[in-house]
């Protein structure tokens, strides 16, 4: 199984912090958000490979970064040197895909979260359930659905429809960026755009697969920290104490 890590982004939100450094590489307590979600991944033992997804302008940080690690990573530059020319993060993926002729398996994962649960937990569901996988968790605030991917679920976690940024919420359940793709699930990316699916979310991609395979949801286990600007950012900082369950 390989783990493809979103990396791409510019986070304008955070300037001046991350106008000239990548925000997967902050430092939370004494390590990077990069080191957090990766250390813990590998305990898993299922992972035998890491590509980072970067733009042009940050590269040379995940190389430098990459070069520190014992674990196997690659990193795939995609050539954008701006927020107004990225190529989004479905796009990003399948740049990724084909620029190291990816085929396995794959855990998908947004580079500048933090979490107090274990991905592992994610990883062995979803190898249960032999389907591709996502994570969800309950948004009680309505405003925060219009903002993020909501979905409907059956008893089975089996999804019944997905939607991105819904300006009407079918229901409470939001999802986080953190998903599971099987090897034949990751070999439609290129269908599923050229099928009209949304390119800048990375949910995107999964509304457009749960239309035409089965993808099962599991209830994430814990808190996600988004660090979005540098408000949160701090808060973070001040509160975070790394994985706990």
């Amino acid at each position: 199984m390989k783990c493809l890590i979103l990396a791409a982004g510019y986070a304008t939100r955070l300037y001046p912090l991350t106008e000239n450094f990548p925000k997967p590489l902050l430092k939370v307590g004494d390590k990077t958000i990069l080191d957090w979600l990766v250390d813990d991944i590998d305990t898993s033992g299922k992972i035998d490979e890491y590509i980072v997804i970067s733009n042009h302008k940050y590269a040379m940080h995940f190389y430098e970064w990459a070069n520190s690690k014992p674990q196997k990573i690659t990193v795939v530059d995609d050539g954008t040197s701006t927020n107004e020319t990225r190529l989004g993060a479905v796009k990003d993926i399948l740049f990724a895909i084909e620029t190291t002729g990816l085929d396995d398996d794959m855990l998908v994962i947004a580079g500048d979260n933090v979490l107090d649960f274990s991905l592992c937990t994610f990883i062995d569901y979803a190898l249960k359930k032999v389907t591709s996988c996502i994570m969800r968790y309950y948004e009680p605030d309505e405003n925060r659905l219009h903002k993020t991917g909501v979905l409907q679920i059956d008893e089975n976690d089996l999804i019944l429809n997905m939607e991105e940024k819904p300006l009407q919420p079918k229901s409470h359940w939001c999802t986080p960026p953190f998903y599971y793709y099987t090897r034949s699930d990751a070999r439609l990316i290129g269908k599923g755009i050229e099928s009209g699916c949304g390119t800048d979310a990375p949910g995107s991609y999964i509304a457009w697969l749960c239309t035409q395979t089965k993808v099962h949801a599991m209830e994430m286990p814990g808190s996600r920290y988004d660090i979005g600007n540098l408000e949160s950012y701090k808060a973070v900082q001040d509160n975070y104490k790394g994985i706990t369950h």
